[in-house]
């Protein structure tokens, strides 16, 4: 196999996992037609993805689907050690006991990162592969906690460089108004909020996770418009939220390493 042939193995090898990834599993023929790949190389690049135990195959729908060890990809990095240990078995538990998806995100150069989520385990969800998806500060309710919760000096620090990049001037106006009016909506609720702007048909809100007086994350519950109304979810999600939350946030030792995830 020529050096062209071995980089173009590894190209479309890296298309199958992540097509399967973001539709949460597919047939070897809807594969095919995703990537655009012949049938024959797709069977090879499963086997040898399965070889690898990167995915396996779900015998009774014929669905290819990505294995926990493709985890492994993303081990190098050392703030992924307290996501793992700290806030996915909350995330997990919250989920089970509410049913809608849940996303752990972080800011990072003026955009937020879904950095976890359990929208591939949840009844609800309408989405997949929402894992290392960016998303606009002012816009999201993961944003808004973040924004509301950090310091005086941060939150400065951040707006002035969302502004610069954004070619925004004060007053900021968003579709549901100021935002200096929708950050102090959030402190009192004490959740960021979204409601059904940016994700046409969807809402969330937002509870910050805090390593001593810093927000290093925020988990966020998103929901159909369709089926629950803003001030029911308030009632019935808020609270189980923040306790989530602040069960992560207690258990952040002085040690925890965060690399890059604030």
């Amino acid at each position: 196999m020529s050096a062209f042939d071995s980089v173009r193995s590894l190209h479309r090898g890296l298309q199958v996992l992540q097509v399967i990834n973001k539709r949460n599993g597919l047939k070897a023929g809807e594969i095919a037609r995703e990537t655009d790949i012949p049938r024959p190389t797709v069977y090879r690049l499963l086997e040898t993805l399965e070889s690898l135990r990167f995915v396996s195959r779900d015998h009774s729908t014929d669905k290819w689907r990505v294995t926990l060890h493709a985890r492994s990809l993303s081990s190098g990095f050392r703030e992924e050690d307290w996501v793992l240990r700290n806030a996915v078995p909350e995330m997990v538990r919250l989920g089970r006991e509410i049913l809608w998806p849940i996303d752990l995100v972080t800011y990072r150069n003026y955009r937020m990162h879904i950095r976890e989520s359990t929208h591939n385990i949840s009844p609800y969800s309408i989405d997949h592969g929402m894992v290392g998806l960016e998303m606009p500060v002012l816009e999201v309710s993961s944003g808004r906690a973040y924004l509301a919760f950090s310091g005086e000096v941060e939150r400065a620090h951040t707006l002035a460089g969302l502004k610069a990049e954004l070619g925004l001037a004060d007053p900021v106006i968003l579709p549901e108004g100021p935002l200096d009016m929708i950050l102090e909506q959030t402190r009192a609720l004490g959740v960021g909020f979204r409601r059904d702007n940016y994700r046409k048909g969807t809402c969330s809100i937002s509870a910050p996770i805090f390593h001593r007086d810093q927000v290093i994350a925020c988990m966020t519950i998103i929901w159909t418009t369709s089926a629950l109304r803003f001030e029911k979810v308030i009632e019935m999600y808020r609270e189980p939220l923040l306790a989530a939350t602040r069960s992560i946030s207690a258990g952040l030792g002085p040690e925890t390493d965060f690399g890059a995830a604030g």
